[in-house]
């Protein structure tokens, strides 16, 4: 059903829910967030929300497992990325991050690519005579940290966008066998983590872009952020930061969510012990009306220390 800015507004003053517009105008959720959003822009009107439920939230999955689409009207998603997680090493990161779950109640844990390391599955040959990980002995280290995060997460739904390194499992098996074992169980990553769901990328109320990686470089957050024409969520550059930029359009934030791994982990040793300019921790997007809030982070600045909304906590 189309309807006037006048008419839409109305409607918006009547019902003061998203959820309920979207079923009055049968009309898609994300459409009335962008429509609402218009509206504020071009007429400086605040249309909000009276709704005291707020049970909006949802999220779709593709068929070719490319782009999930989440919606959210209020609530809280928490973004970790290249954890790395390397046999018998629980960094405080990721420490910090259960910890936050079980503060915060997000309704989603998206953790953002590269989880699992495959040092010993790249196509990158050992550097000496180290010895590297088995992926048995990676994979059992992924299931332990990855259990913690979902028992302290209860409800939430469990989200993994592909990574590099995560593809190094699939990769490196597809190269040896072909065609011959595809759709046999086990011989894709996700197979072994059937509690979580994968895809390249989640979009968030068709305005906030969460996936692993684009560009590259000191400026890849800043690039991000203008090319993509929304907010922007990444990691692989290990960088932790938040880049604002704001137009005629309004303010979108990009977001590199840092490591969830120590800096000086063994899966790192390809450095060659150089300056890393790299911050491990986290992000967590506040999401209010349908809106983005201003992202914020959890830095580790210490062992078993992390600051976190004007806070230092302990994560022992």
């Amino acid at each position: 059903m189309k309807v006037s800015e006048e008419e839409f507004i109305a409607l918006w003053n009547k019902y003061g829910s998203a959820a309920k517009i979207s079923t009055v105008l049968n009309m898609g959720i994300r459409a009335v967030f962008s429509r609402r959003r218009d509206i504020e822009r071009r007429t400086g009107v605040a249309l909000v929300s009276t709704d005291p439920q707020k049970t909006t939230f949802s999220v779709t999955y593709p068929g070719n497992g490319v782009r999930a689409r989440a919606e959210i009207e209020d609530g809280v998603i928490m973004v970790a990325s290249d954890c790395h997680y390397y046999p018998g090493i629980i960094s405080t990161a990721h420490k910090a991050f259960v910890h936050l779950i079980k503060e915060l109640k997000p309704k989603i844990i998206v953790m953002n690519g590269d989880v699992f390391d495959g040092s010993s599955a790249s196509r990158h040959d050992p550097i000496g005579w180290v010895q590297t990980p088995t992926v048995k002995q990676e994979l059992e280290a992924c299931h332990d940290r990855l259990n913690e995060v979902e028992s302290a997460s209860k409800s939430a739904v469990l989200h993994w966008t592909w990574g590099n390194h995560d593809m190094r499992f699939n990769t490196r098996l597809a190269s040896q066998v072909g065609d011959s074992f595809k759709g046999v169980q086990g011989f894709n990553l996700s197979d072994h983590f059937p509690r979580w769901k994968f895809s390249t990328s989640l979009m968030v109320n068709e305005h906030t872009m969460i996936k692993h990686r684009w560009h590259n470089g000191i400026h890849a957050v800043y690039n991000n952020t203008i090319k993509s024409g929304t907010s922007i969520v990444t990691g692989h550059l290990h960088s932790l930061k938040v880049t604002p930029w704001t137009d005629y359009n309004g303010t979108r934030y990009g977001v590199d969510t840092g490591t969830l791994a120590n800096i000086d982990d063994p899966s790192f040793d390809y450095a060659e012990d150089n300056p890393k300019n790299w911050r491990p921790g986290f992000a967590v997007l506040t999401f209010w009306e349908g809106k983005l809030m201003p992202p914020e982070l959890c830095e580790v600045i210490d062992e078993g220390l992390v600051y976190f909304r004007g806070q230092v906590i302990e994560v022992p």
